[in-house]
């Protein structure tokens, strides 16, 4: 892994001058929590407690003695060290900028923007006064884990656990929002999660399935992929992810002998990815195995040289396994590029929360990794499930909807009548039988689309975050109405042509955006590779600046919308851009090799060919 260190000092020093901050700030973070902290003057942290539960769902509290394991309390920065930070990012992308490509370490990141040792100090001697564990400091600073009970959260927070019921699941929640020590508000944003609603994966698993060609329909191996996506002249040029690292958050470990079945069906040169279990085992979690399997699988598809590495954590009885999963990773500077495949809707998350994921991943980014999260599965409604059968409000994933993710929704192969002209009948080389690009048009085998459940392509505006200055003014993304629009990019998702799994010895066909999360993260590690093993960091910049160059790398979505029932969603024209599949598909080919060019290099643009579809009744 090539990285370029920025030491802490310089990196604050230089971010401080370039947000007009002061330019002569300390090298250490100041300490804000007094020496003495005042318990009887509370402040109430708004907006934590989650939108289930409520009272009609309530069925009883639970035992004080309830062990709650690996709780995460957020740390922020002052105004002025996040100003500094945000300033540094921006540079880190910015090629006329001294620090453009200039990474941090987890360390030097925290000794700049997290708390300082005292504070530090201060905070946890706090927890242990009240009979929590300290689990563990990650080196950044920026949270502190720590497990304690029941009766010690209600006693600390002010707030009691109790059990709610919910579609016939059994959950536990925090009945108010937690409050802290008004000394501690400065510093501590809040406890991340106090419920044990969980992330949502974003995929759907088939039963075992023929292995490619079957009649009228196709699935894909990865030698279809890469003649889709145009991936082909890049692997005849020895672009294959050598020397880049991936890392995938997951809840379950797999089986590694599925992934050495699966690379020998697909003609791919033996590799055996690495497992990480920072916590527990989680062993192999019904559901999450699938997950897994295919993010791993997928994305060493799509890089077979790349180092691929598998961080599984257990979730505890308030803390997600994902949240704990993608924090390792970042504190650790495990990978140059993250797939994350799970999501809450903004509405579902508190706004600790949602602090915590938008931190998280600016720190990634300030480290050189670049993020991408898969979209949803449940089209304009992100608050269901995939196979929920109505939607309740518009919403999108609060894991990507941060500006320093990258958001990936799904896309639709359109065969149409002429499907001979793009699948062969045979199979080749790697059990490829793709012909070369297939036209797209939105994902959305939902029941308004003559389908069964919600399966859509997630997307749409943000209900948090402001548009970021990289997607102001793009073609396409003005219903948004100035918040960010989500998904950045996509991939082809839908069932018709799923992708193929090896997973406890059989074959199995998935859908859902959670592809599209680890094959796009495969073909960033081509990038990194082909800029000589360079980490590229937030890329959406580079992205959005890449739709403007001739010929253009994306392929534009003209037809379809993920519009499902009960909730409007929103339709592609061929615009740049549309809040169902963002700047659309990509030839991986253009966009890698044309990296380094922008649309000031190269102003002229390609036309790509309008896709009509008519809805299946």
């Amino acid at each position: 892994m090539t990285t370029t260190w920025l030491s802490s000092a310089a990196a604050f020093a230089l971010a401080a001058s370039a947000s007009c901050a002061c330019a002569q700030a300390p090298s250490a973070a100041p300490d804000r929590v007094p020496a003495r902290i005042d318990e009887s003057r509370v402040a109430t942290l708004y907006g934590n407690t989650h939108p289930l539960a409520r009272p009609e769902f309530e069925s009883g509290l639970v035992a004080s003695s309830l062990q709650l394991d690996r709780m995460v309390l957020l740390l922020k920065p002052s105004a002025s060290r996040q100003k500094a930070l945000d300033a540094l990012v921006a540079a880190q992308q910015d090629p006329a900028s001294r620090l453009y490509h200039h990474w941090l370490t987890p360390a030097d990141y925290g000794a700049q923007f997290g708390a300082s040792p005292r504070d530090l100090a201060r905070i946890t001697n706090w927890l242990r006064t009240h009979g929590f564990v300290v689990n563990e400091i990650p080196a950044a600073r920026r949270t502190i884990v720590f497990s304690g009970t029941v009766a010690q959260v209600a006693e600390t927070f002010h707030t009691e656990i109790r059990r709610y019921r919910f579609h016939a699941a059994q959950h536990i929640a925090n009945v108010l929002d937690p409050q802290i020590p008004l000394a501690l508000s400065g510093v501590v944003g809040g406890v991340v999660s106090l419920h044990d609603f969980r992330r949502m994966p974003a995929m759907h698993a088939f039963a075992a399935r023929p292995l490619w060609n079957f009649g009228s329909a196709h699935y894909l191996f990865p030698a279809d992929f890469a003649a889709i996506y145009n991936l082909v002249p890049l692997y005849a040029a020895n672009i294959n992810g050598a020397g880049a690292t991936i890392a995938i958050a997951g809840r379950s470990s797999i089986n590694i002998a599925d992934v050495a079945a699966f690379r020998s069906a697909a003609a791919l040169a033996p590799a055996t990815p690495r497992v990480m279990m920072p916590g527990d085992d989680p062993g192999l979690v019904n559901g999450d195995q699938d997950e897994s399997t295919l993010d791993v699988e997928w994305a060493g598809a799509i890089a077979p040289a790349a180092a691929i590495t598998l961080v599984t954590e257990s979730s505890t009885a308030t803390t997600d396994g994902i949240d704990l999963a993608a924090a390792y990773i970042v504190d650790h500077a495990a990978a140059q590029v993250l797939s994350v495949s799970y999501g809450s809707c903004e509405q579902a998350m508190g706004t600790t929360e949602q602090a915590f994921y938008d931190s998280l991943w600016e720190q990634a980014a300030s480290e050189g990794i670049s993020v991408f999260v898969a979209s949803g599965d449940s089209g304009a409604a992100g608050c269901e499930l995939g196979s929920a059968s109505v939607g309740s409000v518009a919403a999108v994933n609060g894991l990507c909807s941060s500006s320093y993710a990258t958001c990936v929704g799904g896309t639709e192969l359109h065969e149409g009548p002429q499907a001979a002209q793009y699948w062969s009948t045979a199979n080749g080389a790697g059990r490829g039988s793709a012909l070369g690009y297939i036209p797209e048009t939105v994902w959305n085998e939902s029941l308004s689309n003559g389908g069964a459940g919600l399966w859509a392509s997630g997307g749409g505006p943000s209900t948090v975050y402001a548009q970021p200055s990289w997607q102001i003014g793009v073609p396409g993304a003005a219903p948004a109405n100035g918040m960010r629009a989500v998904p950045d990019v996509a991939l082809t998702a839908a069932a018709h042509d799923g992708y193929i799994i090896y997973e406890n010895g059989s074959y199995w066909i998935v859908s859902g955006t959670s592809a599209g999360a680890p094959s796009f993260a495969g073909i960033t590690a081509l990038i990194v590779q082909k800029g000589g093993e360079s980490a590229q960091g937030n890329i959406n910049r580079r992205l959005y600046e890449q739709a403007g160059v001739s010929p253009n790398p994306f392929h534009r979505t003209f037809a379809g919308d993920n519009t499902v029932p009960g909730v409007q969603g929103f339709s592609a024209d061929g615009a740049d851009f549309n809040l169902a599949t963002g700047l659309g598909s990509v030839d991986a080919n253009l966009l890698v090799t044309n990296w380094g060019h922008t649309r000031q290099q190269v102003p002229s643009r390609a036309t790509p060919i309008p896709v009509s579809i008519a809805r299946r009744q």
